[in-house]
């Protein structure tokens, strides 16, 4: 079957002609005459299988033809697409697609551009992460399509940007995705602002129940379209498994990196870190890579994209936050880092490989307390996935029951290892000596002091003794013995002279000890 077999205008056809598109893929074969007749859609298709195409291909024909109008039946109802007039200057929007992701977003907005090359159905992307000015401005001229994440509608519905009283067609894609990430409290904030008389298109690659009572909310009497069972690797893919601890996987990716034939693969890690860390290993060892996760700006994960698909970086590293964002054509190697912990993670993964009918090879890393997860794979799949062996050596042993000496003899020691631990070894014993011996002299300096402190008590109280016995203690001796340096002030002779009673020498003694007379006390 050909393009050409499906009903679908000259316009297109040429623009599908100039994309090299020549044979539907089995969702599109399906589905676009489903589309085309105006009834709603329940696609059930893994990611890679051509939906996109399928849903875009008869929106774009429903909307440019005004004398071949579809009709939609709604609850009795009867509504014509293309037949509006327009009041006013300013378009309404007319279909609104809803996706998980700002970079599936992005690609589904190209696809309109490309399908819709030579009709006249203007088209715009909606997401966060950016200036909201050019959607808005885009918005205020008029827009047919819009392409749009959940985050960013909500914000510009609720600042009177948007409008959506007026939508014809709805299609939620990648639903399954949206309950991941937790958007299905948006989703029907949306769709209750929606038209009951629409044409409705939902797109899952799995049907968990949440999703099942989600399509049957939105949905009316929906045709049922399902190329493949519900999370089922592409037959095209080839996969394969390592076992290989987890301190090996970069190693293990260099060495396989090393093969020329991979000119162009795309990294999963499960973490971001986790991504910095690969994509900047790889750069070290001259093997150009970038990463791409939630924590980037939307430009700069843009820029990496579109620096991978032009062939500028060789490697991309990616989170799962794009494993369905990522549409690139003759992708062939994926790589599985860490495996998922979510078995569809790991079917949309490598979905990214093997797209519209071509060849793909996905290589995933095990580690040993990854092996659940390969297990909740293959359940899932219903394919055992073919383990290959690599060449790598035994990883150095971790902590055991050993001795310690023993440990550190199996371990791999850089060549000035060994010195550097004699070193270490002649310092710790030097400053365990040098401990000792400050310990000794600090003891011995203590004893010597005591030993000063009561000579030096004795010969004080002696010396007093004598001067208190002799009536020879004047004001000189007396500032020689508090530390004073300035001047004897000058004797008087008498108690006359004076002007007050000369204290005996008990009652000098009596006031110092009380704190009197001394203003420093």
């Amino acid at each position: 079957m050909l393009f050409s077999d499906l009903s679908i205008i000259e316009p297109i056809l040429r623009a599908l002609h100039e994309e090299g598109y020549r044979t539907p893929t089995p969702i599109q074969q399906r589905a676009i005459p489903v589309v085309l007749e105006g009834n709603d859609l329940l696609g059930i298709a893994q990611t890679g299988t051509g939906k996109t195409a399928a849903f875009a291909i008869p929106i774009l024909q429903i909307l440019s033809e005004h004398t071949q109008p579809a009709v939609h039946k709604e609850h009795g109802t009867h509504k014509q697409h293309g037949n509006h007039k327009q009041h006013g200057k300013q378009k309404h929007i007319r279909c609104l697609i809803l996706t998980p992701t700002r970079e599936l977003a992005v690609q589904i907005q190209e696809s309109f551009h490309a399908y819709g090359r030579h009709v006249k159905v203007s088209n715009t992307v909606i997401f966060g992460g950016v200036g909201q000015g050019k959607q808005t401005d885009a918005l205020r001229r008029g827009i047919d399509i819009v392409v749009a994440t959940p985050g960013r509608l909500l914000d510009l519905m609720d600042q009177g940007h948007v409008d959506l009283r007026h939508i014809e067609i709805f299609v939620l894609d990648e639903a399954d995705r949206m309950l991941d990430m937790g958007f299905v409290r948006d989703v029907q904030d949306i769709i209750a602002k929606l038209p009951n008389e629409r044409q409705s298109l939902f797109f899952s690659a799995t049907m968990p129940p949440a999703i099942v009572r989600l399509s049957e909310d939105i949905l009316y009497k929906p045709v049922t379209v399902a190329v493949t069972p519900p999370a089922t690797t592409v037959d095209l893919i080839q996969q394969k498994l390592y076992y290989v601890d987890k301190s090996q996987k970069l190693e293990l990716l260099m060495d396989l990196l090393n093969d020329p034939r991979i000119t162009s693969a795309l990294v999963f890690t499960r973490t971001k870190r986790g991504a910095d860390v690969v994509a900047r290993t790889l750069e070290r060892n001259h093997i150009s890579a970038e990463a791409i996760h939630g924590n980037k700006a939307q430009n700069a994960r843009q820029r990496s994209l579109t620096n991978f698909k032009s062939g500028k970086i060789r490697v991309l590293v990616a989170t799962d936050i794009a494993a369905r964002g990522i549409d690139i054509d003759n992708l062939e190697y994926v790589f599985n880092y860490e495996i998922p912990n979510v078995p569809e993670t790991y079917v949309h993964r490598i979905g990214r490989t093997g797209r519209a009918g071509a060849n793909g090879i996905a290589i995933s890393f095990c580690a040993p307390d990854e092996k659940t997860y390969v297990k909740d794979i293959e359940k899932l799949t219903g394919v055992r996935i073919p383990v290959e062996h690599h060449n790598l050596g035994k990883p150095a042993p971790r902590e055991t029951e050993q001795p310690k000496q023993q440990q550190r003899q199996g371990r791999r020691e850089h060549p000035n290892q060994h010195r550097s631990n004699e070193r270490q070894q002649q310092r710790g014993s030097q400053e365990r000596r040098g401990q000792h011996s400050s310990t000794e002299r600090r003891e011995h300096q203590r004893q010597r002091d005591s030993q000063e402190r009561r000579e030096h008590r004795g010969e004080h109280s002696s010396d007093k003794r004598r001067e208190h016995s002799r009536g020879e203690h004047t004001t000189t001796d007396r500032q020689k013995h508090n530390g004073r340096n300035s001047s004897p002030r000058p004797q008087h002779t008498n108690a006359a002279q004076s002007g007050a009673p000369k204290k005996k020498s008990g009652q000098r003694r009596w006031n110092k000890r009380r704190g009197r007379g001394n203003p420093n006390r």
